[in-house]
């Protein structure tokens, strides 16, 4: 059988260990031994940009947490117009360079998209400075409100978070959060805090059982 192999590794700011493995066709990053995201789960992350874009209307600013393996980047540039602006921020510098280097043929390369730009840095701290300057955000940098890759990203999901993302947002505008599992308590957070919302159960990929959630928040 052939071993997975170790295509590169990086210590992020908490003491945190990324690793790059493939095995084959297959690619996973793993977090201290966890797997975080893979090649062969991905629907869901498609379907954020997908079920989020088609909510907002002719989106031309759309705000990216989190890039992952460039699955849900692609598929926004699928459907936006070609006069869009999608900014992608992510925290972990290195996952950028893998996107570039290794795992950019997973998805047509879509960081060389003119219409991409990168921010290396905080998606909370890009929020948070961004009065009514998108579309569309979505947010993947976790398994979910609860299920946290790192603990500062709780501040997110909270009512600040929730209230800096609404302002964030144009009128009308659309929050698409990515969650491993159900959780009622942010559903009804999103509520309060100005959001019509609608939650939705995806497949992980076509033809499994398994299922993940999408709260999708217009700003009313």
């Amino acid at each position: 059988m052939q071993p997975w192999e170790t295509v590169a590794t990086a210590r992020i700011a908490d003491g945190s260990e990324f690793v790059l493995a493939r095995h084959g066709d297959e690619w996973v990053v793993r977090v201290d031994h966890r797997v975080l995201m893979g090649n062969r789960l991905h629907d869901s992350e498609v379907a954020l940009a997908e079920e989020s874009i088609a909510r907002a209307d002719d989106p031309q600013a759309v705000l990216v947490g989190g890039l992952g393996m460039g699955y849900t980047l692609r598929a926004v540039l699928e459907a936006v117009g070609d006069e869009a602006e999608v900014t992608v921020a992510e925290l972990v510098p290195e996952l950028v360079a893998w996107n570039r280097e290794h795992l950019g043929e997973l998805n047509d390369h879509p960081l060389d998209d003119p219409r991409v730009s990168v921010v290396v840095g905080d998606v909370f701290d890009l929020i948070k400075r961004s009065a009514r300057r998108f579309d569309v955000i979505l947010l993947d940098v976790d398994n979910g409100p609860i299920a946290l890759a790192q603990a500062k990203n709780q501040r997110l999901y909270g009512d600040y978070g929730v209230r800096f993302c609404r302002d964030a947002l144009r009128p009308g505008g659309v929050l698409g959060v990515w969650s491993a599992n159900p959780n009622a308590r942010y559903e009804q957070r999103m509520r309060r805090l100005g959001f019509d919302v609608e939650v939705l159960r995806v497949a992980a990929r076509e033809g499994s059982s398994a299922r993940h959630i999408l709260f999708l928040g217009t700003r009313g």
